[in-house]
């Protein structure tokens, strides 16, 4: 704190915040039977804040959802593991209802000599859980003259790793302004098998790229933050579907109460703005769309010679289309270097 009361350094290891999480899992996200690579509210508070200081750093987050959906979503996921012929005729009165918990490790390098005036990191998401999904109501197919019925309840549940999620970030800070830039993807290596209607991975790979603003007034403790970017979605190889390209947007605004502590609002808005290509003539293009708000509160704390930081933000979501909608909620723990006192910070490194 200055001797005037205003925050001076919030130091938070941003550059570890930010990384977290690229993730997904197959029980709760849009596009090919209601999944994407991009999770909403995974990035939130300070994301274009460069880090106090070059090293690795770790992340480790918590994940609860739980999400249901009925209509096309429902018989979207029937349509997958059923591998129902373009020619067959489906009617469903169902019901999807999903949830899942998972942990993320999210270790990340900072690099100390700047990159075209930025400060590089990058990282790599591993994920490990378990996820459940069932399916009840009544499905019904029909070829020419003949018609097949299928009524009760399909469940299913996995426990194992995800895909790999590598991220590379560069941002800059001129004052109150920090900007950033990343390129992130999904190396398709996690539990997915396509007859079942739970996984911890997508079958497929992905390439997502945006950029991200935060607006940080030490004097204030004030802080507004957003994250936008697309994905492109590589075809999945055992179903022929690909989903269409996806736009996200991740905001949150906070106030800092102390130098330590702080508390606000996040929220998300996904949109998916082409059509899958590949699936049942039944789901038509089957753009995704979903918007999540909700409360956050940070703490940054000493451990040792480092820094920690406990985050725990909570999402509703509404006005879905598409995609299973419900709540999540994310318990996020990182350790990051702390910049040494007696060092002369750069122009573009120093975080304040």
């Amino acid at each position: 704190m200055r001797r005037d009361g205003s925050i001076r350094d919030f130091g938070l290891g941003a550059g570890t915040i930010c990384a977290m999480l690229i993730l997904t899992t197959q029980v709760s996200r849009g596009d090919e039977s209601g999944i994407s690579f991009w999770l909403p509210g995974q990035i939130s508070s300070l994301p274009a804040v460069p880090q106090s200081a070059p090293g690795w750093s770790m992340g480790t987050v918590y994940y609860h959802t739980s999400v249901a959906a009925s209509g096309s979503v429902a018989a979207a996921r029937e349509i997958q593991i059923g591998r129902l012929a373009p020619n067959v005729n489906v009617s469903l009165n169902a019901s999807l209802h999903a949830q899942a918990d998972l942990l993320l490790l999210n270790p990340t390098y900072t690099f100390g000599t700047p990159v075209l005036g930025g400060q590089l990191a990058m990282g790599v998401t591993g994920i490990f859980g378990r996820s459940a999904a069932t399916i009840d109501g009544t499905l019904t197919t029909s070829v020419g003259g003949f018609a097949a019925t299928r009524m009760g309840s399909i469940g299913d549940s996995i426990t194992s790793v995800g895909d790999l999620y590598p991220m590379i970030t560069l941002k800059w800070n001129s004052g109150v302004n920090n900007y950033m830039t990343y390129i992130t993807g999904d190396i398709p290596v996690g539990a997915y098998d396509p007859s079942r209607i739970a996984n911890i991975g997508i079958g497929h790979g992905a390439i997502d790229a945006g950029g991200g603003y935060t607006y940080l007034n030490p004097a204030t403790g004030v802080t507004l933050s957003g994250v936008a970017g697309f994905t492109y979605n590589v075809k999945n190889p055992d179903t022929q579907v690909q989903s269409g390209i996806d736009f996200h947007f991740d905001w949150s605004t906070a106030q800092f109460l102390s130098k330590q502590a702080f508390v606000g609002l996040v929220g998300y808005a996904y949109q998916q703005v082409s059509d899958d290509t590949g699936g049942h003539p039944l789901l038509g293009g089957f753009r995704s769309r979903v918007l999540g708000m909700g409360p956050q509160f940070g703490y940054i704390f000493p451990v040792g010679d480092m820094q920690g930081y406990l985050n725990i933000k909570a999402y509703g979501e509404f006005d879905a289309a598409n995609r299973p909608s419900g709540w999540n909620t994310w318990l996020t723990f990182a350790i990051s270097p702390t910049a040494a006192t007696d060092a002369k910070p750069t122009r573009h490194l120093v975080t304040k």
